[in-house]
């Protein structure tokens, strides 16, 4: 008799935790920071991972410093896999410091990127130059990804400012609030000089933001990936990922690796802590 030859794996195998959506998705979002990948390095990523991978970020302000051609083609390979791509948020303050914000965003919509960043990491931006940032964005057709935090070492997360952030943010229409950790995950944000996470200030976001899928978290070490996605589960937005570790968080999202096993009829270990959500957007 012939042997039968499977072509796909049993769902159980391809995600343990039961609890992995598919692109398109409102949460479990992943991000990929793309510090400098040539373009067949890009093309090797997105034809092996592509369905993993949600958003592309071209960080800091690398954009301008690839042959234009190029970048034009990494583009468009990422629109023709569904994947968001847009410049990093250091560039636009770029363009705000130096006056030159209608240029930045017609060069952005020529070049055919998709999203757009505000972020007040380096310079500081009041609330109504933010506002106006994001309109802008969105009147140029693009989806708006906001962050915040000081890119600066030792920086905090101001609650009181981070709830207003987030509010208005959302309101004007920002798709996600990326809560800022850098490209390294030390001393800032909601890590310390070693890269530990600091459970009391995740703990207090979470009590006051009602909806955590309006949250992109920037974890680009292993160890904080693995934290967060026991305290939060595996629908929680990670960003500024490396491009070489994108199939390995995944592993970790859907139980594939020792650090978040799952054992048939048991829950992925999470945190015991129960989360009161009191504020409304």
């Amino acid at each position: 008799m012939e042997k039968t030859t499977l072509s796909h794996w049993h769902p159980t195998l391809l995600d343990p935790t039961g609890r992995r959506v598919e692109k398109p998705r409102t949460n479990g979002k992943t991000m990929i920071i793309d510090k400098g990948l040539g373009y067949h390095a890009f093309e090797d990523l997105l034809e092996t991972a592509a369905s993993h991978i949600d958003m592309i970020k071209i960080g800091f302000g690398t954009s301008p410093l690839y042959p234009q051609n190029l970048l034009k083609r990494k583009i468009e390979l990422a629109k023709s896999k569904k994947i968001a791509i847009y410049p990093g948020g250091t560039f636009l303050e770029v363009a705000v410091a130096n006056e030159l914000v209608n240029e930045y965003f017609e060069t952005v919509r020529e070049l055919g990127f998709t999203a757009v960043e505000v972020s007040d990491g380096t310079i500081e931006l009041d609330r109504n130059i933010r506002s106006r940032l994001i309109l802008k964005g969105l009147d140029e057709g693009l989806n708006v990804i906001t962050e915040y935090g000081k890119k600066c070492w030792g920086s905090t997360i101001e609650m009181k400012a981070l709830i207003q952030t987030v509010t208005m943010d959302i309101r004007l229409g920002a798709e996600l609030v990326t809560i800022e950790g850098r490209e390294s995950g030390e001393g800032v944000g909601i890590f310390d000089k070693n890269g530990k996470c600091k459970d009391d200030q995740i703990l207090s976001v979470l009590t006051h933001i009602p909806n955590q899928n309006f949250l992109l978290w920037e974890a680009p070490q292993k160890s904080q990936q693995v934290h967060l996605i026991h305290m939060l589960g595996p629908e929680i937005n990670l960003g500024n990922i490396s491009a070489q570790d994108i199939l390995a968080l995944e592993a970790l999202r859907r139980g594939l690796r020792s650090d978040t096993f799952v054992f048939p009829g048991e829950p992925m270990q999470a945190s015991e802590n129960v989360y009161e959500i009191n504020y409304e957007i």
